[in-house]
């Protein structure tokens, strides 16, 4: 039986791989900020949860988020995303655990027009972009035993995201307007959860980054469109472009990932990001 450490436990991917933990015959702790059991960004904390656990895996599910704030509250978003991360990577490899860490799309320009690979020059445009592109950059640094999973658009029944907001304002007002000039993949953090897993259990070993989404592409406008199709909800939904709803935090508009790396490594078929939404929407509903 394997230990496994999920940091960030009371977030969104991090409840959903508890969900899906059942089918796996390993030992999961659960740990998160808000109740004080551990802080990344807490060197000296982190240090001793490795140390006494003796965790065979961590999977790090804490991050700042709030793509948004970031752009004014950049210390916090360093504090976890970069200096949270090179800790974890210290502590992995000092005590031998490997460490499965969750990064994004958002560490891409969005200047190509076709998916991009793990192999592909990062530009981030926006702190919170920059911030985990550093975190990256740490745990490449400071272990040799680590996936980097990149993924994109990430959504849930738990939490926080554009499903359960679209879903909240669907039923509140009769039209919205939603930008189409941004491209990328909706990923249902169950699945990703999935395969964080599978990472473990077929022990693979061939380290370093990793793109995941569901299969397909859409915008903003498609996903809100689709979600109200499949929940039965009906409001008019406007296509407009980015310049027309300004946000503090520049986005990339194209940032759709290549996902063949993954799916040889671990030869597995990828749902498409609608079938995902479909069954998201049925545990709401």
């Amino acid at each position: 039986m394997k230990k496994i450490l999920v940091t960030g436990g009371d977030g969104q991917l991090a409840r959903c791989i508890k969900d899906v933990s059942s089918k796996y015959a390993e030992d999961f702790t659960f740990v998160y900020r808000n109740s004080l059991e551990l802080n990344i960004a807490d060197e000296e904390a982190v240090s001793k949860e490795l140390e006494y656990g003796t965790y065979d895996y961590c999977i790090n599910c804490a991050a700042y988020t709030h793509v948004d704030n970031a752009e004014k509250e950049k210390e916090k978003a360093i504090s976890v995303n970069h200096i949270g991360s090179k800790y974890l990577a210290i502590a992995c490899k000092k005590h031998g655990t490997m460490l499965l860490h969750i990064s994004t799309d958002f560490v891409f320009n969005g200047i190509k027009r076709v998916p991009y690979t793990e192999e592909d020059i990062e530009e981030p445009l926006s702190v919170y972009g920059s911030t985990k592109l550093l975190g990256e950059k740490e745990i490449k640094n400071n272990t040799f035993k680590y996936f980097i999973i990149r993924t994109s658009w990430l959504y849930s029944e738990y939490g926080h995201n554009f499903m359960k907001s679209m879903l909240k304002l669907g039923k509140e007002k009769e039209e919205l307007s939603v930008v189409n000039d941004q491209i990328g993949t909706p990923t249902y953090a169950k699945d990703l959860a999935e395969v964080l897993l599978l990472f473990i259990v077929k022990e693979n070993t061939d380290y370093g980054i990793y793109n995941y989404s569901n299969e397909g592409t859409a915008s903003w406008y498609d996903f809100a469109t689709a979600i109200f199709e499949i929940s039965n909800i009906s409001v008019k939904v406007h296509p407009i472009p980015s310049k027309e709803y300004p946000l503090p935090a520049q986005r990339p508009n194209f940032s759709v990932l290549d996902k063949a790396k993954i799916k040889e490594a671990l030869k597995i078929e990828i749902p498409n990001w609608k079938d995902s939404l479909l069954k998201a929407c049925k545990t709401l509903n």
